[in-house]
């Protein structure tokens, strides 16, 4: 686990130092996003309710500087677990508009893990597809390692309204099914986003998320 941890800060101090770099060298295009603040930062809530299993929250920070990426979450990769990731965005595009971000991290706590990650987006007028995966590399053994994936296609009527289909792979609660899918939808004010994931409608496993999040 310490050596994943030294790979970890070496992989950080290289991107932070790359970020820094690319900022001082841009000169004039550094003013192309006038008013834009050097960090942006994101909080976000999962409150979870698991028919016939324990109720948990989740949570997720993000802090971005440019295309650099940092990321924590609790209770994601399992119950009691705590991970860490840094990574770079890759964007472009102007009709159908995409973001491409490689994740590096380690899981602690309920789980020991490194832990390669990815998320990605596609956008095209109101509709787009956001993807998140990551193959969590349990050191407790092969049978404790898994891929974890959440998956959204949005359809966005109003810059306020966000709804469709979401389906994810988790292990962070039990259940007969291996793959959860069910609808969701967002509202926004200004900075604040609320939302709900229903999975599993109508079944036995069914599993209510709510999701509570804020930009500043």
């Amino acid at each position: 686990m310490k050596n994943l941890l030294r790979v970890f800060a070496a992989i950080g101090s290289v991107a932070v130092a790359s970020a820094f770099a690319a900022e001082e060298g841009c000169g004039a295009n550094c003013m192309s996003a006038p008013g834009k603040p050097a960090w942006e930062f994101a909080v976000t809530a999962y409150p979870t309710a698991v028919r016939g299993g324990d109720s948990y929250t989740s949570a997720i920070a993000t802090a971005d500087r440019g295309p650099l990426h940092f990321e924590a979450r609790y209770n994601y990769e399992g119950m009691d677990a705590r991970s860490a990731f840094v990574g770079w965005t890759f964007a472009g595009g102007e009709n159908i508009t995409w973001e491409l971000r490689p994740l590096l991290g380690v899981a602690w706590g309920s789980k020991q893990a490194f832990v390669p990650g990815l998320e990605a987006s596609v956008a095209w007028g109101r509709v787009d597809l956001y993807v998140e995966a990551e193959y969590v590399r349990d050191r407790a053994g092969p049978e404790d390692r898994y891929a974890y994936s959440w998956n959204e296609l949005g359809y966005r009527p109003a810059a306020w309204l966000r709804f469709g289909l979401a389906v994810q792979r988790t292990r962070a609660y039990g259940g007969d099914r291996e793959i959860q899918r069910g609808p969701f939808a967002q509202l926004t004010w200004g900075r604040v986003t609320i939302g709900g994931y229903w999975f599993n409608p109508g079944s036995g496993d069914q599993v209510v998320v709510g999701s509570l999040g804020t930009t500043f």
